[in-house]
């Protein structure tokens, strides 16, 4: 069996850089993260290592450190000022790229005039922190959230970062077609990151038989890259360890690919291979 890895696969920056944060922060002081910093267990497990707690972030002045930590997804304006005002320290560990999609949302209502659409999923962190300075914004999941967006002259949409392209702009053309008399601004806020890794991963699926996807369960980019290889009519297994292999998966498998979510960590990718290597052996040793 060869096994193929992704030419863009696991952490991106903003996770690395937010993950580095928190643990340099916690060799310091106390720190408690506000809501799940990614969403990897592995990665959790690391930060219990060193004793971080985890707090919620609408829970201001909940924490029971002086020291709190925004994550990766972000928060509105809004909710950072009221851990603020509450006495706490508030670090910032917002990717640079979430913090793009804000400015734009923020232009796009402020100075350009436009009703505020966020095409991504509800409840999503990411969302919410995006939402939470515009009460009125409407989250465009579906096409069925069309009929939710009233009716105005002007639109300005913008996108949850992992998101995939082409569902944003399939998405952006329906709310076109749908509002004939309105003018949509659309700014593209899906990541470089995730658009590498949604790539890589349709030119991987062109090259196995079956694809191996790393991450957190409810990472939410990660559920999308499993979702992609089973709508190109491949089997995609989702695992967060190695130890989830089942060597049942791959009878009479000659091409396997492994790919992971922006918040998988190298070494666990790292451990899948290694695993499927083994499991290679021991097929070679049967034959």
């Amino acid at each position: 069996m060869t096994i193929h890895l992704a030419e863009h696969y696991g952490i991106c920056f903003g996770v690395r850089d937010a993950l580095a944060l928190a643990e340099h922060l916690a060799a310091e002081e106390p720190l408690t993260i506000l809501g799940q910093l990614v969403h990897n267990p592995i990665a959790r497990e690391r930060l219990d290592a060193l004793g971080v707690k985890q707090g919620a972030l609408d829970d201001a002045p909940g924490a029971v450190t002086s020291r709190v930590m925004i994550t990766a997804h972000g928060s509105s304006d809004a909710a950072r000022e009221r851990w603020r005002e509450s006495g706490h320290l508030v670090e910032d560990a917002t990717c640079p790229l979430v913090r793009h999609a804000h400015g734009q949302l923020r232009r796009l209502v402020e100075e350009e005039g436009c009703f505020p659409v966020i095409i991504g999923k509800h409840g999503h962190v990411e969302v919410l922190g995006l939402a939470g300075d515009f009460p009125e914004a409407v989250v465009l999941e579906t096409e069925a959230d069309l009929a939710g967006i009233p009716e105005r002259p002007l639109y300005g949409v913008v996108s949850q970062t992992t998101q995939p392209i082409e569902r944003v702009q399939r998405l952006v053309v329906a709310l076109r077609a749908c509002r004939p008399n309105s003018r949509v601004r659309f700014r593209d806020t899906v990541c470089r990151p995730t658009k590498e890794r949604q790539a890589a991963l349709r030119k991987l699926i062109g090259e196995v038989e079956i694809v191996i996807v790393v991450g957190g369960r409810n990472s939410n980019n990660t559920r999308e890259l499993v979702e992609t290889v089973r709508a190109a009519g491949l089997p995609a297994h989702h695992i967060e360890r190695a130890e989830e292999l089942r060597r049942e998966w791959f009878q009479g498998i000659e091409h396997t690919g492994i790919t992971g979510g922006t918040s998988t960590l190298p070494e666990t990718v790292a451990e899948v291979r290694r695993r499927l290597l083994e499991m290679t052996a021991d097929r070679e040793e049967v034959r």
